[in-house]
């Protein structure tokens, strides 16, 4: 690679991230050993769970069997272990409907069992089993809500376990007195598993008054049935000290940080040094676009605090607030603001992703940003800033021609952003 080609190099950046997170590469050295005397049980949901489910069948020693959820398109051609597709974001009967089987299949375990479980980000809406009084509908209508609140995935997260029935640590107590060996994938700024897919196997520190905090910091409205569920502490969660966690375990094998790693050695390879921001930005992707901005004019304007050519690496989990009618997830969303915020800025290139190739709901990964991207678009008569005012990202980058499109890469450590300064 060559720096007369800053969009492949880019796109490699990218490739290699996500390559580096990939359950082929991270799994197998986390499996289990030896096998255990009773039966091997495989559960697990996220984005990423039917390929981890297929390298767990390619390298597990003895019988097996099992479940896991993914979502729509994400799935493997597994031969023992059930795959399911169901929706994400915003649950649907399919993933209700896993749940309840998932469930069901770990009752009657021995303590000579090993309940493997599988989880990658994604898992929360594909995993919707609604507390008792809860329906689906509510659940949903309360998903969607927080989706467009702003929220941080922790916040989410913590309102999620206190209204279900299998979040939260509950589908380890289903599973006792077997042994449950979870393994993650990590889409969390600062990797805790206990959120991760709002932890089904990990106990939860967090309260119903928690929950509520958050609903209500959010201005959200809720039925009287969730309301009176968190408020009698009904949907209270499985806390650290119950000693029906004592023989799990569990393992982060892939993370935000790996794949911002393994991109700076590919950076390194094609002779352009690289620094790492943080794994684990947070905040309204408009306003982390504008600060990338400032960070990349300074070094292009005046070579502070870094020389040219280099590249700035990020990753974490930023979040839109959806005001606008247009389309775009967060990446798209991100770029868009950094293309307003650089107006042309001679000598940045960027490009921001999902590594689990779906951009919010769309259908792409994320998308490229180049000097000449407003020039471009004005050209074909599009408003950048008011595009971005309307969340449309996706329609802007779409028209440029600048759309990343991989289809799912099932893996999921969440955002990748470099920004290229040559």
């Amino acid at each position: 690679m060559s720096l007369t080609s800053p969009r492949q190099f880019l796109l490699d950046l990218y490739a290699s991230a996500v390559a580096s997170v990939s359950a082929e590469k991270c799994l197998p050295a986390y499996l289990p050993q030896p096998s255990p005397k009773g039966r091997t049980l495989v559960i697990g949901a996220g984005k990423g769970a039917a390929a981890m489910a297929k390298v767990v069948e390619e390298h597990w020693q003895g019988a097996l069997s099992g479940l896991v959820v993914t979502r729509y398109g994400h799935g493997a051609d597994c031969t023992r272990i059930d795959v399911v597709e169901a929706a994400h974001p915003v649950p649907d009967e399919a993933g209700r409907n896993a749940a309840g089987r998932m469930l069901q299949m770990v009752q009657g375990l021995t303590a000579d069992d090993l309940v493997l479980c599988l989880i990658s980000g994604g898992g929360s809406s594909l995993l919707a089993l609604p507390a008792e009084g809860i329906t689906l509908e509510q659940k949903q209508a309360m998903n969607k809500a927080l989706l467009k609140s702003g929220a941080a995935i922790d916040e989410m997260n913590c309102v999620r376990k206190h209204l279900s029935m299998i979040k939260g640590g509950r589908l380890a107590l289903a599973c006792a007195p077997a042994r449950v060996v979870t393994l993650l994938i990590s889409d969390v700024p600062g990797d805790d598993p206990g959120i991760v897919a709002s932890g089904p196997t990990l106990p939860d520190p967090t309260t119903c008054a928690d929950a509520l905090a958050i609903v209500h910091k959010y201005g959200i409205e809720m039925p009287d049935s969730i309301r009176q569920h968190l408020e009698s502490g009904a949907g209270e969660t499985p806390k650290p000290d119950d000693p029906r966690f004592a023989r799990n375990a569990h393992h982060v094998i892939a993370t935000a940080q790996h794949a911002l790693e393994a991109a700076a050695a590919a950076a390194r390879a094609a002779g352009i040094t690289p620094y790492i921001l943080s794994d684990e930005i947070e905040g309204e992707s408009r306003d982390v676009a504008q600060v990338h901005a400032a960070i990349a004019r300074q070094v292009a304007q005046r070579g502070q605090p870094f020389s040219k050519p280099c590249v700035i690496i990020s990753g974490g989990e930023t979040t839109v607030m959806v005001r606008g009618k247009g389309r775009g997830g967060r990446n798209a969303e991100f770029l868009l603001s950094l293309a307003v915020a650089l107006n042309g800025c001679e000598g940045v290139h960027a490009i921001a992703c999902d590594t689990d190739g779906i951009d919010g709901s769309e259908d792409n990964a994320g998308a490229l940003y180049a000097p000449d991207s407003l020039a471009r678009a004005a050209q074909a008569g599009l408003r950048a800033r008011a595009m971005l005012d309307d969340n449309d990202g996706y329609g802007f980058f779409d028209a440029l021609g600048d759309l990343v499109t991989t289809g799912p890469t099932r893996t999921n450590v969440n955002d990748f952003r470099a920004v290229l300064i040559v």
